[in-house]
């Protein structure tokens, strides 16, 4: 019997080596701008009443894609919206456009509450006002944003060769669990950690759901909800029964702990991730500050003021053969 439906396309290693090491966008922007889509992904996710599997397979194709397009190429709230559109009307949960632009237009409002930690002085007033004026979307508006959306949607699938299969490693947790007598320990509480655990996984810029297979993503979830309650793991090495090795299984549970760290640390670092969702705009003012700049020079949305050796090498090597045939 094949297994193929519980098993995903790994990325490959030049997809990763490229996207750090070719990328002229620096790495901890980029981090940021992966975390803060995936979690709006999730917020629209849960406003539109959409079950968190659909949303899940929504967080893993978006990730997917940026393997392959730059994600400075289209606004990134437009590429979360047409993940979350797609997906859920692949399986039996669509969404209508106008409601996806409905709730994206107020979680990017000033008055939505995503993002911006403690008391935002203006969603307070437009709510005892009852303005709904910062999120309220005019015809033309919804057609541009509708018109975003579908045309994302269809590039996505293109760039992604047609291929939205996507295997989750929440139904293996319950089931791993399930044979480990779920440790002797409350089985609510237990699985609910192990699920939390995964839902975290797919916000983290490692890019966990696309190095690694459902078993193994499942196997470090029980583990870490296993220390955190407290409950008697088995003394032999349990993982190998389920396919996997020590050093995988220490990776990701390394990978799974740290990201509460790690967001923490830029929500202190950077200012607008208290203010709401990043935009290409601030992208862009973080590059100048560097020195790098937005422009048409590479298809992928940006340019950089910074010349390549070789191709500085070449040049000179160019005018010095122009001045022996002078």
């Amino acid at each position: 019997m094949s297994m193929a439906h519980m098993t995903n396309t790994l990325a490959t290693v030049d997809q990763l080596y490229q996207r750090t090491s070719f990328s002229a966008l620096p790495s901890d922007l980029q981090d940021i701008i992966f975390f803060a889509t995936q979690c709006l992904t999730q917020a629209a996710g849960v406003l539109l009443r959409i079950p968190q599997s659909v949303t899940a397979q929504a967080n893993v194709v978006l990730a997917r894609y940026w393997l392959v397009e730059s994600p400075l190429s289209r606004e990134f709230s437009d590429v979360s919206a047409a993940a979350l559109f797609l997906v859920a009307k692949l399986g039996a949960h669509p969404c209508t456009p106008r409601d996806v632009c409905n709730v994206y237009a107020y979680l990017l409002s000033p008055r939505s509450s995503f993002f911006q930690g403690g008391e935002n002085p203006l969603a307070a007033e437009e709510k005892e006002k009852g303005d709904q004026s910062s999120y309220y979307l005019s015809e033309a508006e919804y057609a541009a944003f509708r018109s975003r959306i579908l045309s994302l949607e269809a590039r996505v699938l293109y760039s992604l060769s047609f291929d939205t299969h996507v295997a989750l490693p929440h139904p293996l947790a319950i089931t791993y669990l399930q044979a480990l007598d779920f440790l002797g320990f409350s089985k609510t509480e237990i699985s609910r950690r192990s699920i939390a655990y995964l839902n975290t996984a797919l916000l983290s810029p490692q890019l966990l759901y696309l190095t690694h297979q459902p078993n193994a993503l499942a196997v470090a979830a029980i583990y870490n909800a296993a220390r955190d309650v407290g409950a008697k793991m088995p003394e032999c090495a349990w993982w190998e029964v389920f396919d996997v090795d020590r050093e995988e299984l220490g990776f990701l549970v390394v990978g799974m702990r740290s990201l509460e760290g790690w967001a923490r640390r830029q929500r202190e670092d950077y200012d607008e991730l208290r203010k709401g969702m990043v935009t290409r705009t601030w992208i862009e003012g973080e590059m100048k500050k560097r020195g790098l700049q937005f422009g048409n020079g590479n298809g992928n949305g940006i340019d950089v003021e910074m010349e390549d050796e070789e191709a500085t090498m070449m040049r000179s090597m160019d005018d010095k053969a122009t001045q022996l045939e002078e």
